[in-house]
């Protein structure tokens, strides 16, 4: 495993970054980090679409920016994911799912993904109301949580040692 965290003071950067972005230029900056992920966005996106759940699209479209924009603000690199990545990640990403809400264990999620201060942002995301008062249905959020996880490890797994 790595040993580089995303830190809180990079996720704050990030937020910053990409909440005051325009539509124009939150499309692009969506474009840039699609075009460098090809396969990872394709993946999250995927998971939308197999919950068929319109929100959580756009959601997974500015988690994926939110995240990305982190990793870059933490100042490090990621390779580009393959499929191979996706195949080999898949069977024990489901085992740790499900024996994190069988156990509801945050050691266990820790231990598989490896990025504290990530994880802790995605739980308080997903489990508070937003600035205008709205908060996610249960299944919305628990489908955020899984598809933001998988990012986190994936991304954090493709850092590349500079």
């Amino acid at each position: 495993m790595n040993t580089i965290h995303i830190t809180h003071t990079s996720i704050g950067k990030a937020i910053e970054i990409v909440d005051n972005l325009d539509d124009d230029a939150l499309d692009a900056i969506a474009e840039k980090y699609a075009e460098e992920q090809p396969v990872l966005i394709g993946y999250a996106l995927s998971a939308a679409q197999e919950y068929e759940n319109e929100q959580l699209q756009g959601l997974v479209i500015y988690y994926f920016c939110l995240l990305s924009e982190a990793f870059a603000q933490q100042g490090v690199k990621c390779r580009q994911i393959e499929e191979e990545d996706l195949d080999a990640f898949e069977g024990p990403f489901h085992e740790m799912l499900d024996q994190f809400f069988e156990e509801d264990d945050e050691a266990i999620l820790e231990d598989f993904c490896d990025q504290p201060d990530l994880n802790q942002f995605i739980a308080i995301e997903i489990s508070e109301e937003d600035e205008d008062g709205t908060s996610l249905d249960d299944d919305t959020a628990t489908q955020l949580f899984i598809v933001a996880t998988a990012l986190i490890t994936l991304l954090s797994r493709a850092i590349v040692a500079e």
